[in-house]
């Protein structure tokens, strides 16, 4: 009997990348665009597995029903695990499982053109000339050469952001709780928390979203970092205050940012709201600022990395049916 897997926040790439790969596993998908939550967890009457992204809600209410419809497995398709009631899960005995790493390149590399471009202001520059505007005025940058950069999160893509920055010729000061070796062997220095807002011209956030790191870029750590800092996240979008970052930002003392997450994005990012009216008040507030930059969760997004995030997907679901040990359980 085939395995039945209901898919949520669907979009086209989601469904194409999956059908491509099961030709080798014959796992019966059916895909919903709508997102997972309590309302919507009807849906998985008669599922074996939920397939899940960064912006479903799987809390305690939601795993209940899920239980009660006989699900399984919980697969995420995502590297964070945040928005899953972990507790929850295991007290009804539904297994999660992830995705650990799929291209730490891919989200290292986006982390770098949202420096370049908010620095340099290519993307003005592409607007301006398309208008036959060949003015230089406003668009002056500055050297990311030699610039301090401060690292947040050594895990697998802030060490592979540490390797790219280091090309430009950059000092790299880095926090986390686990320090790695390789890194402080290619010159990375570790530092307190602390000491990396205060030092850091450009600060790059790579770490989880955990109760210890919610808004770790908030009013207070703001006020300890330098006159013009360059705050990026590509992350988890509540790693930052909004509200906190907006003022910093009214009084000059970030001078950049560039995020491609935000604390709020399940009601906006991943779909086309051209022809609406967006509601989100604080989202506008930092879309009105010429020195903010944001993309919609797209960091993750290159061909590797879908490859990579669906056949780990595709043999963690496997693995679940085969009764198998499942490698990429979180626990």
């Amino acid at each position: 009997m085939k395995m039945k897997i209901a898919v949520f926040s669907t979009k086209s790439y989601d469904q194409h990348y999956f059908e491509k790969y099961n030709q080798d596993y014959d796992f019966n998908f059916s895909f919903f665009e709508t997102n997972l939550h309590a309302d919507t967890a009807n849906l998985t009457d008669g599922f074996d597995v939920v397939c899940v992204f960064v912006n479903d809600i799987v809390d305690e209410k939601t795993i209940e029903i899920l239980s009660n419809n006989g699900v399984g497995l919980i697969a995420l398709r995502c590297a964070g695990f945040n928005n899953v009631d972990i507790e929850s899960a295991k007290k009804h005995e539904i297994k999660v499982v992830r995705v650990p790493t799929y291209s730490p390149e891919a989200v290292a590399e986006h982390a770098m053109a949202l420096i370049l471009t908010l620095n340099r202001k290519t993307h003005k520059a592409y607007n301006r000339v398309r208008e036959g505007n060949f003015s230089l005025k406003n668009l002056i940058g500055f050297n990311v050469h030699k610039k301090t950069v401060g690292v947040i999160g050594t895990g697998q893509i802030g060490a592979t952001f540490c390797k790219v920055i280091k090309g430009f010729g950059c000092r790299i000061i880095a926090f986390d709780i686990s320090e790695n070796s390789e890194l402080k062997e290619l010159g990375i220095e570790y530092l307190s928390l602390e000491g990396v807002f205060k030092q850091a011209d450009i600060i790059s956030l790579h770490c989880p979203l955990n109760e210890n790191t919610k808004h770790i870029i908030d009013k207070a750590s703001i006020a300890t970092m330098k006159e013009g800092v360059m705050i990026i996240n590509t992350s988890r979008g509540a790693l930052i205050n909004t509200p906190d970052a907006i003022d910093g930002l009214t009084n000059k003392k970030i001078g950049y940012l560039g995020i491609d997450v935000y604390e709020q994005e399940e009601n906006l990012f991943f779909e086309d709201l051209s022809e609406r009216i967006i509601q989100d008040e604080l989202i506008l507030r930092l879309m009105s600022f010429p020195n903010v930059l944001i993309t919609s969760h797209q960091a993750f997004f290159t061909k590797e990395a879908m490859v990579e995030i669906t056949t780990t997907t595709l043999e963690n679901i496997h693995a679940f049916a085969k009764s198998k040990a499942l490698e990429n359980e979180v626990k």
